[in-house]
């Protein structure tokens, strides 16, 4: 996609000296300017050499192609360097630190990497007999119950594919059980705190969401949420620890009252990885709680890549888990259970979330970093994630707002706010400065119960040193930030583009290339060399 560039640039034919020109390409330093892969070579060539075909029989019939393919020609290192260029204008895991909150950007061991391309494991069809895989029966099998362990949970459901897919299993579980009972509710209490998808996922099931606020302190409002619950709430959905990056102490309270009001509880298990080994979910009431493989046992996370939401499940919910899901034989062997067999092992399912068993990279993956970490180890993690979050609050708080930095210590984010910047600087513009210091800006504007919200999440698995590095870059920008420093609001300064006007960007979005037409008598872009 292209967006409108504020700084103006283009590549133009500009005089040197008398009648000659020189081309301004825009590249920086080795950071060369890369032009669209349409706007390379020419549409009249290839980037081979064929031999003319010998005349034949032409077997194509009706499909034979009778217009230009519409794609450039380009040779194998144009190819290759083109892509290699777009390459180096990405942030990657493996280049720097990721401080975006609630996403857990962590770095993935490789050996997750290599287990997950294992035969049998990459290549595995869903359409397989069950006899060819029991192997991989035997690995959803072995990290459900590593996940019902770690959760102290009854069941749970492994074919919900992202975090979003795992909460509309778990309030359709709540739907199945309240209807078994032959009980109507129709409202999904929601507190502030929680993640957007919470109330979304409700309402796409058909609930009425209502909002429960948060106390000054940034937790959820027990007293509110109490003075709400009546026969009418289906259940509440809660996020713990939640997206202000704290821990709802209230939790097992919240649990208790809901149930003695008839409903359930569901727990958003986005932040899982901040009390793994430290908290099991189900010994504080919850009924279902989604758990982001792709975040918190491993897996590259973000850019669209493939996800898995397992769904743990109280003995309450467990029945009307989805199907299919495996089950250990008396002889030892790993079955499925799905509609042919459901009727009289799972007959109160409410029915399939996907077509198959689920992600089976994802599974691989996560049962490997399970099994590397251990129990101790599982524990450590979590550990080294609040200890780097609360380095990073207590690091910067002096210089950046931290709006709920007297609530305790933090999880596994920290948050911080825009209040104290001066000349109309905001967080928008701090985060753009983060990028000339060489690191991916954090999330913004998220929570939305915080002005100028600016999310923090350090992960486990950076180093002292690398925290010092963002601390010693955000100290500075923050300082500029409160001295109203102008500079900011033009940043970035060194980035291959420069700032983009984001709302037009998002508006009127350039999605697809269209070939240009040159006015007549100026050259074609092809002609100059670039866009």
């Amino acid at each position: 996609m292209n967006a409108p560039n504020q700084s103006g640039w283009k590549p133009a034919m500009t005089p040197v000296s008398g009648d000659a020109t020189q081309t301004v390409t825009g590249n920086r330093a080795l950071m060369l300017e890369e032009p669209l892969i349409f706007e390379i070579g020419t549409f009249a060539t290839t980037g081979v050499d064929l031999p003319t075909p010998v005349d034949g029989a032409n077997r194509l019939g009706g499909l034979a192609r009778d217009g230009e393919i519409g794609l450039p020609g380009l040779s194998e290192p144009e190819t290759i360097r083109h892509y290699t260029r777009l390459s180096r204008q990405n942030y990657a895991i493996d280049l720097g630190l990721f401080p975006l909150g609630s996403c857990t950007m962590k770095h993935n061991p490789r050996l997750n990497e290599k287990v997950a391309r294992m035969p049998g494991f990459l290549d595995v069809h869903p359409l397989q007999p069950v006899d060819t895989v029991r192997g991989a029966l035997e690995v959803i099998d072995e990290l459900a119950q590593w996940l019902i362990t770690l959760t102290g949970m009854h069941g749970v459901a492994m074919t919900p594919k992202a975090g979003a897919h795992g909460e509309l299993c778990g309030i359709l579980c709540i739907r199945a059980a309240l209807e078994a009972r032959g009980d109507p509710r129709e409202v999904i209490l929601v507190p502030e705190s929680a993640h957007g998808t919470n109330p979304a996922t409700a309402a796409f099931a058909g609930y009425r969401v209502e909002n429960i606020p948060a106390t000054a302190e940034g937790r959820v409002d027990l007293a509110a949420l109490k003075a709400r619950l009546g026969p009418d709430v289906a259940g509440v959905m809660i996020t713990n620890p939640n997206t202000c990056g704290l821990f709802e102490r209230d939790m097992k309270a919240i649990s208790d009252a809901v149930h003695a009001a008839g409903g359930y509880v569901y727990c958003d298990g986005a932040n899982f990885n901040a009390i793994v080994g430290r908290v099991r979910p189900g010994d504080l009431g919850v009924d279902a709680m989604h758990i982001n493989l792709h975040k918190t046992f491993s897996t590259p996370h973000g850019g669209g890549g493939p996800g898995s939401g397992p769904v743990v499940l109280s003995e309450a919910l467990s029945p009307f888990a989805p199907l299919p899901f495996t089950t250990r034989r008396a002889d030892g062997t790993v079955d499925l259970i799905e509609e042919e067999n459901a009727g009289e092992e799972h007959p109160h399912t409410f029915g399939r979330m996907c077509a198959f068993h689920g992600q089976m990279g994802m599974f691989t993956r996560a049962l490997a970093y399970i099994l590397s970490h251990g129990a101790d180890g599982l524990r450590q993690a979590s550990g080294d994630a609040v200890l780097n979050a609360n380095y990073l609050l207590r690091s910067l708080d002096d210089v950046l707002d931290a709006p709920f930095g007297a609530s305790g210590p933090c999880m596994h984010e920290a948050l911080f706010s825009d209040k104290g910047f001066a000349g109309g600087l905001t967080t928008l513009d701090l985060a753009k400065g983060m990028i000339d210091e060489g690191f991916h800006p954090m999330t913004m504007y998220f929570p939305l119960v915080v002005h100028g919200a600016m999310l923090v999440e350090p992960t486990e698995t950076e180093s002292k040193a690398g925290l010092d590095q963002l601390v010693l870059a955000l100290r500075s920008l923050a300082e500029r930030a409160r001295a109203g420093d102008e500079s900011l609001k033009t940043a970035p300064h060194f980035a291959p583009r420069r700032r983009l006007d984001e709302t037009l960007a998002a508006r009127k979005p350039v999605l697809a290339w269209e070939k240009p037409k040159a006015p007549a008598g100026e050259p074609t872009l092809n002609e100059q060399g670039g866009r």
